[in-house]
């Protein structure tokens, strides 16, 4: 059967580029398929969206070529302090305080602006050969075709390929076509996120304060500043984000605090409903699926796009495996190699981002003490601390060896 591509990705969003990279790598030619428009390569205005990427992300980005590019624009983590906390009260006395000079590895993570990575990869897919990129373009029915699959546009054209891979998001529809259900729930929590210019240094130190109605995070940016993903409840959310910006600057600043001198808007706002989303299964015949497509987990630990990377890395190593073996990529028993891999690492953390939440997000004053405590207790304890240290990092588990730095 002729195809016209090895590999068929819906989705050109992070994750859709990445994996896209990532298999041209191993000798795959690609069609990566997004709805939206290409974005402008030039860096576009500051507008405050960040991502928290764990170091065994940035190790593969830099198997992938793209670390280079965006790293002189990266700010390293090299603190992370949790706490509970209320407006107007600042932090409570029992806290975690994550030292990067604890592990052996480097900074736990880094910080990197949506407006770099995100050009720094669509240069990338410009310079692939192997990979075509069609913008603008929406896939309207998905079939499978005796031994490929193939993918119907809206504008009458199909195209076929030995297996697709959905990176379309929580709503994705190759999983809807492809008859995979989804189990979850809505947190009646809203992120509002958006850049904060602040007087004093942040040192690179990461806070994560938990307020009643949930997780406020303070990330460092370049230049004094910081990226924050402040949690309030649905309504809450839609009446701040409606406000104006000093009105709304006014809301925040009780639950930032003070240990960052004035502090000021920078760049857009945005808000996002927050959710709970995990795809029955992740794989179908001749179908995977990678990221929020198969997982939407809270952004309380900054893990969504880490998960997506890990994912991606994943299906990479197991599909070069079974190219070197003259296996069928689209087939089942090689997907299920993926599933396997993945499906205990993704459900456990969206267990654990949901008990948390679950847990901090409220102003119980019985649940306030026990969780405090257990704050305290685990910044006493120097071996649970540096676990928990380097599960932020990425480093814990069965790890592809693009996380661990290594071509595969």
């Amino acid at each position: 059967m002729n195809y016209d591509a090895d590999i068929i990705i819906v989705g050109g969003g992070l994750n859709g580029c990445t994996a896209a990279l990532a298999l041209a790598q191993i000798g795959q030619d690609v069609i990566l398929i997004d709805a939206q428009p290409k974005e402008i390569l030039a860096a576009p205005e500051f507008d405050g969206r960040g991502y928290a990427l764990a170091l065994t992300s940035k190790n593969m980005l830099n198997v992938l070529g793209i670390w280079a590019d965006v790293a002189g624009n990266s700010c390293p983590m090299h603190d992370i302090k949790v706490s509970d906390g209320r407006a107007g009260e600042g932090a409570a006395p029992f806290f975690i305080h994550f030292d990067h000079t604890e592990i052996e590895e480097g900074p736990m993570g880094y910080m990197l602006e949506d407006r770099f990575l995100r050009p720094a990869l669509l240069r990338a897919i410009g310079k692939t050969a192997a990979i075509r990129h069609l913008d603008q373009t929406t896939v309207v029915d998905q079939r499978i075709d005796g031994g490929g699959v193939s993918v119907e546009l809206a504008n009458g054209k199909t195209l076929s390929a030995k297996l697709l891979i959905g990176c379309d998001g929580r709503k994705s529809q190759v999983a809807v076509r492809a008859g995979i259900k989804r189990t979850g729930w809505d947190y009646n929590q809203t992120s509002l996120v958006c850049a904060i210019a602040h007087e004093l240094p942040h040192n690179n130190t990461a806070h994560q304060f938990f307020m009643p109605a949930g997780p406020l995070a303070i990330l460092p940016l370049n230049d004094n500043t910081s990226s924050i993903v402040w949690t309030e409840t649905t309504e809450r959310g839609a009446e701040i984000s409606a406000m104006n910006d000093a009105d709304y600057m006014a809301c925040l600043r009780p639950c930032f605090g003070d240990f960052l001198g004035e502090i000021s808007l920078k760049g857009g706002r945005f808000a996002y409903p927050l959710n709970l989303t995990l795809a029955d299964r992740f794989i179908d015949p001749r179908l995977a699926l990678v990221g929020d497509a198969a997982h939407g987990v809270h952004p309380l630990a900054g893990q969504g796009l880490n998960l997506g990377l890990r994912d991606i890395a994943a299906l990479t190593e197991v599909l070069a495996k079974a190219i070197r073996r003259g296996e069928d990529i689209g087939a089942l028993d090689v997907l299920a190699r993926y599933q396997q891999w993945r499906r205990f690492d993704t459900s456990s953390s969206v267990a654990s981002t949901d008990t948390i939440n679950k847990l901090f997000s409220n102003d119980n004053q019985v649940l306030r003490t026990v969780r405090d405590f257990g704050l305290g207790l685990v910044n006493s304890t120097p071996f649970v601390r540096r676990g928990l240290m380097r599960q932020a990092a990425g480093l814990t588990g069965d790890l592809p060896k693009m996380l661990q730095g290594k071509a595969i």
